[in-house]
């Protein structure tokens, strides 16, 4: 199905900073352990504050994003995160690096993330809509799965032959490559929503208001927000117990995550297959449950061979309904927001998500602490199998209600 150029030039842009992301994937903790020697709860806290303090200050960007045009936005985060990145090289090399520059560096980022994203889900609304949108968030799911299984062990092998900041080099330039692709994008661009008049505090959370006057979209936020977090939060603990506790060797924990994630191929075309058939409104809170049985198998991973294949079996699942999951559910999200409220709408879900993973990854080091290793993936498990009681009462809502009283009562 052809979706036009400047679709694949969005698609592009995607790709190429995407997978760069990937390819610098950790490199942050690498350079605070080789670099600047930091202990364990350093690293912890620069994971954390990074997704937490740049969801902070992304705050007032879904209101900004709203009420301009999409592309100079796409454009302007891609060169933030460009020269934020890039930041890094001459402090290596001056042997003037420190950790609060990674922090910063770190915030900054996540801020920008948070800012595109919103961008360009708002964007892609207006080049795509109908089956065409399911299609062009497949593809998007489908890149996405393909950097995450290619990205992490090449760039731990580049690492590895040209040191600590290669992977951080290419990351930037990924997004300068972004940017110039988005640049050459030439189709007229819909008009944004008008400005207020004045700004109000209450533009703030006009977000999370929208989320939260569609019952549907409130289900979907609150599940996917927590089950999200749950997931990233055990990635941390699942490293210590397979190299600390059973003794994998590196390659084969990249190993064990690396070939599960093209479960993520196989789920973003399947989605695409599902929805004609079976319909969005019915399939999300099947995958929603789907997805969450998988991880309480991770507690009990045996030693040796066996162990491996345990973990990539579950991950591949894992994935596979993840993918499924995420395709659709970034597809009807957009059909139901209303096209006034995509960028705020898209910020507020994404800085929640940033924070409730950052807030669940480091109480989950604490978990560990007191359960182990194998109690925290357990605990963490066991909560994901009751979050589908958040969908309850999902068939007796209707799915345009809210979005149809939201437009009355504008006018």
């Amino acid at each position: 199905m052809a979706l036009g150029k400047d679709f694949q030039r969005l698609w592009l842009a995607f790709a190429v900073s995407t997978s760069g992301s990937f390819l610098a994937f950790d490199a942050f903790s690498v350079i605070a352990v080789r670099v600047l020697h930091s202990s364990a709860a350093q690293v912890s806290l620069l994971a954390g504050a990074g997704l937490a303090v740049g969801a902070l200050v992304a705050l007032p960007l879904g209101p900004w994003v709203e009420f301009r045009r999409k592309r100079p936005v796409l454009v302007a985060m891609d060169v933030i995160r460009f020269l934020a990145l890039l930041t890094l090289l001459p402090a290596y090399l001056l042997d003037a690096l420190t950790f609060g520059q990674l922090v910063a560096v770190s915030v900054v980022v996540a801020a920008a993330n948070i800012a595109f994203t919103a961008a360009s889900g708002a964007y892609l609304k207006s080049l795509a809509s109908g089956p065409d949108l399911l299609v062009a968030n497949g593809r998007f799911e489908t890149t996405q799965w393909t950097a995450t299984a290619i990205g992490p062990p090449a760039g731990g092998a580049a690492i590895g032959l040209f040191g600590p900041l290669v992977t951080v080099v290419l990351d930037a330039m990924s997004y300068l490559l972004s940017a110039l692709t988005l640049g050459t994008i030439r189709g007229t661009e819909r008009k944004p929503a008008d400005r207020p008049a004045a700004f109000r505090a209450a533009d703030l959370t006009e977000g999370w208001r929208y989320l939260f006057r569609h019952a549907r979209l409130r289900m979907l936020f609150l599940n996917t927000c927590l089950v999200n977090a749950l997931i990233m939060a055990t990635a941390p603990i699942l490293a210590v117990l397979l190299l600390g506790e059973l003794g994998f060797p590196t390659w084969q924990y990249g190993l064990a995550f690396g070939v599960p994630c093209l479960g993520g191929l196989l789920g973003s075309r399947l989605a695409r297959r599902l929805v004609p058939r079976y319909g969005q409104a019915r399939l999300l809170p099947i995958l929603a449950t789907l997805r969450t049985c998988w991880v309480v198998l991770l507690a009990f991973v045996p030693d040796g061979t066996a162990g491996l294949a345990w973990v990539m079996i579950v991950e591949f699942a894992l994935i596979i309904c993840a993918a499924m999951y995420n395709t659709v559910l970034a597809t009807y999200r957009l059909e139901q927001t209303d096209d006034r409220y995509v960028s705020r709408m898209l910020s507020a879900w994404r800085i929640s998500s940033s924070a409730t993973t950052a807030a669940l990854t480091m109480a989950w080091g604490a978990v560990a602490a007191w359960l182990g290793t194998r109690g925290a993936l357990g605990l963490a498990g066991a909560l994901m199998l009751v979050t589908p009681l958040l969908l309850a009462g999902w068939n007796r809502q209707n799915e345009t209600r809210s979005t149809e009283s939201v437009r009355s009562t504008d006018s």
